[in-house]
C-alpha cells in the first residue's frame, strides 16, 4: 500500500474511531465527572502504550523533547478535559460538529504562528465556518433552553490546542515516528493525569456499582482504542500528509457523531444540520484554496 493509499485510509478509520469518541465520553459521564473521564483516560492510554511501545523512547533525541512536551500538552492533556467538560454541558453531536473548526485553525495559526503563506478564498472559507458556527451555537441554545451553550467556547479552545499540535509535529517532529511521538506524549502526560486524578477524590470517594463499572469501560474503549491507537494513526498520517489534510479528518468526524447522537435521542434540528453543512463547507474551501 502507497503513501496516497495510507492516508486515506487512516483518514476513514480515524474518523470513525473518533466520530464515536464523543458517544463514548457521554456514557462514561453518567458514572464519572468530567475530571476523571480525562485523567483515567490518559492513564490507561499510557499504560497500554508503553506496553507496546516502550521501546520507541529510545529514538526521541534530546532535541525532541521539547515539541513532545509541548504537543502532548496542547493536543492530548488540555483538550481530553476540555471536550469532557463540553459534552457534560451540551450533546456529543454538536460537540464532534464545533470540533469540524480545527482545520480553520489549523490553517489560521499555521499562517500567523508558523509561516505558512495565506489565500483571499481560505479567508472567505474561515468566514463562512465561522458563520456556520455562531447559527449552529445560537440555534443549539434555542431549542436546548435547558443546555449552557457557553460550553461550546471550551471546544472551539480544544480545536486551537488541536491545531499548535498538528503544526508542530509536523515542523519540528517530522523526523520521529509516529509511535515515538504519542509514546512520549503519555509518559510525559502519566505523572500530571495521576495528580489530577488523586486531587479529584477519586481514590477515596470512588464505589463500584452498575453506572461506574460500564464508565470505567467506556473510558478503556477511549483510551485504547480512541486514544492509543488512534494517537499513533493519525501522527503518522501528519506525516504522509499535509497538517490541513490531517486535521481534515474532522470532515468525516461529525456524519458518525451525528449518526450516534440521534441514535442515544439527542434533538437536532435541519437549521443545525445545515449549520454544521456550511461549517464543513468553509473548511473544505480552506483546504481547496491552500
Amino acid at each position: 500500500m502507497n503513501n496516497q493509499q495510507q492516508k486515506w485510509l487512516f483518514l476513514i478509520v480515524l474518523s470513525l474511531v473518533w466520530g464515536s469518541s464523543f458517544i463514548l465520553m457521554k456514557k462514561a459521564l453518567i458514572g464519572l465527572t468530567p475530571i476523571q473521564v480525562g485523567a483515567l483516560r490518559m492513564l490507561i492510554t499510557a499504560f497500554f502504550l508503553l506496553l507496546v511501545g516502550f521501546k520507541s523512547l529510545k529514538r526521541i533525541q534530546k532535541k525532541h523533547w521539547k515539541y513532545v512536551i509541548i504537543t502532548a500538552g496542547l493536543g492530548t492533556f488540555f483538550p481530553v478535559f476540555l471536550f469532557a467538560f463540553a459534552i457534560q454541558g451540551i450533546d456529543s453531536s454538536i460537540a464532534a460538529i464545533l470540533n469540524s473548526l480545527t482545520p480553520f485553525n489549523t490553517f489560521v495559526f499555521g499562517a500567523l504562528v508558523f509561516g505558512f503563506s495565506f489565500k483571499k478564498k481560505q479567508l472567505v472559507g474561515i468566514l463562512i465556518g465561522l458563520i456556520g458556527t455562531l447559527i449552529l451555537i445560537l440555534k443549539g441554545a434555542e431549542l436546548n433552553p435547558n443546555q449552557n451553550y457557553w460550553y461550546a467556547l471550551l471546544v472551539v479552545v480544544a480545536s486551537i490546542g488541536y491545531a499548535f499540535n498538528v503544526n508542530t509535529i509536523k515542523k519540528y517532529l517530522f523526523d520521529l515516528d509516529a509511535l515515538a511521538i504519542t509514546v512520549g506524549h503519555f509518559v510525559v502526560l502519566t505523572v500530571p493525569a495521576f495528580l489530577v486524578l488523586a486531587f479529584s477524590d477519586f481514590f477515596s470517594t470512588f464505589e463500584i456499582t452498575t453506572e461506574t463499572t460500564f464508565a470505567l469501560g467506556y473510558v478503556a474503549i477511549l483510551a485504547v482504542v480512541g486514544t492509543g491507537v488512534a494517537k499513533v494513526l493519525f501522527n503518522k498520517m501528519v506525516h504522509l500528509s499535509s497538517p490541513v489534510f490531517a486535521a481534515s479528518v474532522t470532515y468525516l468526524i461529525p456524519v458518525v457523531a451525528v449518526m450516534w447522537g440521534i441514535i442515544d435521542g439527542e434533538k437536532l434540528s435541519l437549521i443545525q444540520l445545515l449549520a454544521g453543512g456550511i461549517i464543513l463547507f468553509g473548511v473544505w474551501l480552506v483546504n481547496k484554496a491552500r
